[in-house]
């Protein structure tokens, strides 16, 4: 007897709380299918900013520092100026532009 008041009690609840349920979750879908935040397509007005598009082919620069040290070899002193080259890839290049020389130690 408790077995089957148990059960019918379970069933009972089940016919209740299910339908309503399923009211909710249609009732949202309906909403965020009607009045989505995401816009399906996108319109830009104007051309696009060239300078600034890292990605374009023709628009990759690399980036070029200077920078100057004085170096001692021996009892001489000389003024190195260096140029070091940023490529847009990582690659990192430096070269030596001049050598002068400044003095004896």
């Amino acid at each position: 007897m408790k077995k089957f008041l148990v059960l019918s009690m379970l069933l009972m609840s089940a016919v209740v709380f299910v339908p309503s349920a399923e009211a909710k979750s249609s009732n949202n879908n309906t909403l965020t299918a009607n009045n989505s935040a995401v816009p399906q397509i996108q319109v830009q007005i104007g051309g696009q900013n060239r300078r600034n598009n890292r990605y374009n082919r023709y628009n990759r620069r690399a980036r070029v520092v200077n920078s100057v040290r004085n170096v001692r070899v021996g009892r001489r002193i000389y003024r190195e100026t260096y140029q070091t080259r940023y490529q847009p890839n990582g690659r990192v290049t430096t070269r030596l532009i001049s050598r002068v020389f400044i003095g004896r130690y």
